[in-house]
């Protein structure tokens, strides 16, 4: 019963008018067809499509996790009848229509593993840019004399190479990894350093925890996680929760 309708960024398609052709003709095309939309992360199809949804009578859910607070955003949350964000930081801006739900992490996937041996070194994940601070887990485990293994692409990438060779750490680079590799990572590494400045919950933490990872963060608003384990993410944050919830709250 699952029907897939690509915007053609597998065809090649680019530009953002290509794009907006084709989200407008399946909104004549599906007209009808459907009483409820959920958008993830893309604010700027619920500004384009939000109007004829409305009048359509289509319930609109927005999920966003992020600190920008930019125009486009608030222009969707205009359009939206529900917004579903994972922890209060996450979502910026002040409104009735905002739901905290916390986030869908695959407990299925992401489990602990006592057959695996816990290693010595330490664990940084997420997309290599400045916000991430990936540079900081290089220092910390630098002065823990430990060796560190990123996991992640992005614009940063060169210059975290160069830093990490220039102050000596041990640095390992594994580039964009699969789920399962992902969570192999989790169960191996002796704990997570979170450095990152983006001031919100990141899955990352959750994944780790899942796994029985111990998670080290610099961010005071997170330092309640780092007691945390895997129980309690399949109570809070399970994906299996979650979809119920949102399928409900837009009926």
């Amino acid at each position: 019963n699952v029907h897939v309708y690509s915007l053609g960024k597998e065809k090649g398609e680019k530009t953002r008018f290509a794009y907006s052709m084709r989200l407008f003709q399946y909104l004549w095309n599906l007209r009808g067809a459907y009483d409820a939309v959920f958008v993830h992360m893309n604010p700027e199809y619920v500004v384009l499509a939000g109007w004829w949804w409305r009048i359509a009578g289509v319930r609109i859910g927005l999920w966003y996790t992020h600190k920008n607070t930019r125009l486009l955003l608030r222009i969707a949350a205009f359009f939206s009848h529900v917004i579903f964000t994972a922890s209060r930081e996450s979502f910026r801006l002040q409104s009735e229509k905002v739901q905290v739900v916390g986030h869908g992490i695959d407990t299925d996937l992401f489990t602990p593993d006592a057959h695996v041996s816990r290693g010595e070194h330490f664990l940084s994940v997420g997309r290599l840019m400045k916000s991430k601070r990936h540079d900081l887990a290089i220092q910390a485990a630098l002065e823990k004399n430990r060796e560190i293994r990123i996991v992640g692409e992005g614009p940063e990438r060169s210059f975290l190479e160069t830093y990490a060779r220039d102050v000596g750490a041990r640095a390992i680079f594994l580039g964009k990894l699969t789920q399962l590799e992902l969570r192999n990572e989790y169960r191996s590494a002796a704990l997570l350093l979170h450095t990152s400045e983006t001031g919100s919950l990141d899955k990352v933490v959750l994944e780790a925890l899942a796994c029985d990872c111990p998670v080290k963060t610099l961010d005071p608003a997170l330092k309640d996680f780092e007691s945390k384990g895997s129980q309690y993410v399949r109570e809070s944050h399970s994906l299996f929760r979650l979809i119920p919830r949102i399928v409900e709250t837009l009926r």
